[in-house]
């Protein structure tokens, strides 16, 4: 099935159209496929109140009810994947088999949330006779949620699951360019039962609906992903409302490779994980640093894998990578590769748009580029790995550590000792070692420095959509404090 779904918004239970829209683009053809609506101030005020009555309903339901909930959502995903799988690949562009792996990973984080949802415990604590501590953990309210394009179900996901299993309801603002895996999501959920209010989706210029939402009173918690410098808008907007923020931000993922790999694996492992998603990734792979001698073999294996790879439509079977989002990520990556190249920098492979219809960029690879370069800086969002080699580990640590991101990171090693030194050394929060997998359901995900704030996912994900309250109990009126409590 390639029919691309009927976008509406989708408040309070229903499906509705907005007198205003924005077109939605194929980017591998640029031909228009959909279009969006855009909600105005009269759809969010309805949204709003939607949520209020929704969270007073959820946050009341027993979490094992609302666990069996969006376990039920999560199979209907899993069931419709071969619908939701080619409306992904029209509206992002990626391939087929990577929408259909998208979309069993936002059912598996659905999954792993509905059983958070029944382990969000509290704790009592020691105390005197005839008094007792508790300390609870219960719904924060209504979230403000913002996703990126880049995972049009998977990205959604993680909002929707961490709020519903902490028991808030949520209004999530999609993609304006990918819009159509949230709302195969909130079909899903309209299926499986889930009550009216709890789960608002809207559509629209994202400037105006964070504006309006961001500093509302009845909002409780924002949880963004997208760009480091909205993130930052974002949480000074949420700050003067105090409003608590959940910021998964950018990242420029440094790989240190050192000397006692195979570095013709690591090589070709490596290309292939730079071209997922057309590295439009905050994870993405993208500043190796190879110690030098396994420096020229890497970089060979590398370019080697990288030149194979096959661009196109992401319906044909046969396409490795897709497009980039729009012609602005043409745009920016063809600055980053120009400006490298003045500076210094050799580009061994890729490095301009080919000629025909769609927003294609091939995987492209600058080695030795000098530090001034922005693409150093400047995270690419986009298929451009940098190839460097080092001296020693504490070269690539220190160049690894060198600007203010601290998302993801990776090293390849088979050395107990080389382990020790980057697990200790990194700052990132998220490290992987032989492998260039950066997050799954099952652990917490999130950035240090100017990557974010918060975690989702793993036993830490539904903390940040709670409030904790301490609870004291005295059996007996007390008529004689102390400043301890306690009975002298």
């Amino acid at each position: 099935m390639t029919d691309y779904p009927d976008l509406q918004l989708f408040i309070d239970n229903r499906w509705r159209k907005t007198a205003d829209s924005l077109p939605v683009l194929n980017p591998a053809t640029e031909a228009e496929i959909g279009r969006l609506p855009v909600a105005g101030r009269a759809e969010l005020d309805d949204a709003l109140e939607a949520a209020e009555r929704g969270f007073r309903v959820w946050s009341r339901t027993a979490p094992r009810t609302r666990a069996e909930i969006i376990l039920r959502a999560a199979a209907l995903l899993r069931e419709r994947g071969g619908q939701i799988a080619p409306s992904i690949t029209m509206e992002n562009g990626k391939p087929l088999v990577q929408a259909r792996m998208e979309v069993i990973r936002g059912a598996e984080f659905f999954e792993w949330d509905a059983g958070e949802a029944q382990r969000l415990y509290g704790y009592v604590v020691p105390s005197a006779p005839g008094i007792r501590y508790s300390v609870v953990r219960e719904p924060a309210g209504i979230v403000a949620g913002f996703a990126p394009w880049n995972f049009p179900l998977s990205q959604p996901a993680r909002k929707v699951a961490g709020a519903l299993a902490a028991g808030c309801s949520i209004i999530l603002k999609a993609a304006e360019e990918t819009p159509a895996g949230a709302m195969h999501i909130a079909r899903a959920f309209q299926d499986a039962g889930l009550p009216a209010g709890v789960l608002n989706l809207v559509f629209g210029h994202p400037a105006e609906i964070s504006g309006y939402l961001v500093p509302q009173d009845r909002v409780r918690v924002v949880a963004f992903t997208g760009s480091t410098s909205v993130g930052i808008h974002l949480t000074e907007m949420a700050a003067r409302a105090m409003t608590p923020v959940l910021m998964e931000l950018g990242g420029h993922a440094p790989v240190i490779v050192c000397d006692d790999v195979d570095p013709v694996a690591a090589g070709h492992m490596s290309a292939v994980r730079k071209a997922r998603n057309s590295g439009q990734v905050c994870t993405s792979p993208t500043r190796f640093f190879v110690m030098e001698p396994s420096h020229e073999a890497f970089t060979r294996a590398f370019v080697a894998r990288a030149g194979a790879v096959r661009m196109g439509n992401g319906l044909d079977p046969a396409t490795e990578m897709g497009p980039v989002a729009n012609h602005r990520r043409i745009a920016a990556l063809e600055a980053l590769v120009q400006d490298a190249r003045a500076k210094g920098a050799e580009v061994l492979c890729g490095g301009t748009r080919p000629d025909g219809p769609g927003y294609f960029f091939p995987v492209t690879v600058l080695a030795n580029v000098p530090p001034d370069a922005r693409v150093m800086r400047e995270e690419p969002f986009g298929p451009i790995a940098i190839i460097n080699p080092v001296r020693d580990l504490d070269q690539a640590i220190a160049q690894a550590n060198a600007l203010p991101f601290g998302l993801a990171a990776y090293g390849f090693t088979h050395s107990a000792a080389n382990v020790d030194r980057l697990t200790s050394g990194i700052e990132a929060g998220n490290l992987s070692i032989n492998t260039l997998e950066a997050s799954v359901a099952e652990v917490p995900f999130g950035g240090v420095k100017f990557s974010g704030h918060g975690r989702e996912g793993g036993a830490e994900g539904l903390h940040h959509y709670t409030v904790t309250k301490t609870i004291s109990h005295r059996m007996e009126l007390d008529t004689e404090p102390t400043v301890s409590g306690a009975k002298p």
